[in-house]
This record gives structure tokens, C-alpha cells and sequence, in this order.
């Protein structure tokens, strides 16, 4: 199932008070979410309304954010980047298990510059804009960022980045952790002058099934997590493409052995064949297959 963000944040307004952001335009009134009747006379009646949440939120904050971590005033424009979270996030976790009264969203994005995280816990309101902040953070340490990736992954950036690669059947198509991991790796090892993009699916409907059923090479290696990877290598000297290779990468079932398939691309890059020529040297008949389920 493709992944669709169902946060589609803008820039309204904000207005910073008593450590809280609220989102909204200049009215008499606040409103957080007219349709769910969040509806407030004054930011005290809002912050009484949410104070169980917000303090039940800044609890597990403190109790789990390290010594050493990012502190908030070394952070230049912390406000900015919150804008930034919330507008181009790389990540949104929908979490409807934290309240049993409404879910809260994890905004996740990387701050590159500081080798660090921005996280930010927002209510999102009908109209699928984060209308108030209970809590953002910058964070260096991945186990406090794991801690917000929790509920459903509604949106991933690294998803989109990908959507060239994807062929029906495979994992990649599903978002498939594993498969994203090791198709983005893919990427950073390419040549300049390797297959373009756009011809990526097209390559795929021509090459794919006869890669899997006759290919010249397949090779099984184990990662560093233990994934047995399976990997299907089949040069096709007639393409229109010179030098044309086809390479499609499966997760093999250490019991069944049959191969459940991540990703596959075409590339006309030897060195980048090469990286693919590790591990255990298998014969075609020894390997069954299956699609990404």
C-alpha cells in the first residue's frame, strides 16, 4: 500500500506563549478544530482544556531525554524550525494510542547541519493542519527519536524519493523498511551516467521476470541484521541501453527458502554489478520465488 501523507500542513500564524505553540489565524477566538467544537474564549481556557495532555507529554520527555542531548539554547531559531518540521517533515507517525480521547501527530525531520532530529507532537485538526503544539524537541540520540515513531507511518519523504524504482509486487511498492533501506543505498553508489531514472520502469517490465527465471548470476549474502539477501544479476547485450544489466534483490526465508521480492533496477554501471557479486555463488535451480507476499 503506497504510503500518503494525511497531513498537508501550511504556514498560518503562530504565537508563542507559556512554551506552547498555537497555530492559528488573528481571532477573538481560538480555534484549535471548529468541527471536533475545540473552540476557546482565551489561550488559559485552551491550556486548561489540554493540560493533562501536555503534561503527561513533557513527563515522558524528561524522563527519557539524556544529560548530554541537545539543549533547546543551543538551537538557533528554534521557532524556525519548527516551521520547517511541520511543513517539510521527513517523517509523520499518526498515533491514536497515547490519548483515548484524540491522536496526536509525530512530526520527525533531520537537522543536518547539527547531526540532530527535530521532533515536534501536534494535534491535527479537520482540516488536516497542525493547529497545536504540545511539545518539540531537538534530539541527537536515535533511541529518543525511536520513541515517537510509533503508531502509523502516514507519511515517509524517503518514500517519494523512491516512487521511480517501484514495479507492482515488489516491497518497495509497500514501503517495506528493508527494501527502502537498501534501494536509497543503491542510489548513493550510482555513476553519473548510469540509466536515467525515467527508464527505470520501463527496463523493469522488459527485464525483471527474465532476470529472476534465467539469471547469469545469483549470489546470497547475509546483512548485518541477518536478512538473507538473494540477489539476481542478468546482462542483456540487445537493450537499446549499452552494457545493460538488470539486478533484482530478494529476501530469502532461511526455513523455506523461497524469496519474497524487495526491489530490482537496471544499470549499465560495472562497478556498481560488482558490489552485487558478494557472498555465496548459487546455481538459477536452487532458488524459488515468490512476490513481495
Amino acid at each position: 500500500m503506497a504510503l500518503k501523507s494525511k497531513v498537508r500542513s501550511k504556514k498560518p500564524k503562530a504565537l508563542q506563549k507559556k512554551g506552547l505553540r498555537l497555530r492559528r489565524k488573528k481571532t477573538k477566538e481560538i480555534v484549535i478544530d471548529r468541527e471536533a467544537g475545540l473552540v476557546f474564549p482565551s489561550e488559559k481556557a485552551l491550556v486548561d482544556h489540554f493540560r493533562g495532555p501536555i503534561e503527561q507529554l513533557e513527563q515522558e520527555y524528561s524522563s527519557l531525554v539524556r544529560p548530554d542531548d541537545v539543549r533547546e539554547e543551543d538551537v538557533k531559531n528554534l521557532e524556525d524550525q519548527l516551521d520547517l518540521t511541520l511543513e517539510q517533515p521527513a517523517e509523520i507517525w499518526h498515533d491514536a494510542q497515547t490519548f483515548a480521547d484524540f491522536p496526536v501527530f509525530h512530526f520527525v525531520r533531520p537537522i543536518d547541519e547539527l547531526d540532530a532530529f527535530h521532533i515536534a507532537v501536534a494535534y491535527v485538526n479537520s482540516e488536516d493542519e497542525p493547529s497545536f503544539i504540545f511539545l518539540h524537541f531537538v534530539t541527537r540520540h536515535l533511541e529518543l527519536v525511536d520513541n515517537y515513531r510509533r503508531g502509523d507511518l502516514v507519511y515517509d519523504l524517503a518514500f517519494e524519493e523512491v516512487g521511480f524504482g517501484m514495479l507492482d509486487g515488489d516491497a518497495l511498492t509497500e514501503g517495506d523498511p528493508l527494501a527502502m533501506g537498501l534501494f536509497i543505498a543503491m542510489l548513493k553508489l550510482r555513476g553519473d551516467k548510469d540509466v536515467p531514472y525515467d527508464k527505470f520502469l520501463a527496463c523493469g517490465e522488459e527485464c525483471r521476470e527474465d532476470t529472476i527465471q534465467n539469471a547469469d548470476e545469483i549470489w546470497r549474502s547475509t546483512d548485518l541484521h541477518g536478512n538473507q539477501i538473494v540477489t539476481f544479476i542478468k546482462e542483456f547485450p540487445d537493450s537499446e541501453i549499452r552494457d545493460l544489466f538488470y539486478i533484482a534483490i530478494t529476501q530469502e526465508d532461511a526455513g523455506s527458502q523461497v524469496h519474497s521480492l524487495l526491489f530490482s533496477f537496471p544499470t549499465n554501471d560495472e562497478n556498481l554489478v560488482d558490489r552485487y557479486r558478494h557472498g555465496e555463488n548459487l546455481q538459477a535451480e536452487e532458488v524459488s520465488q515468490e512476490s513481495s507476499h
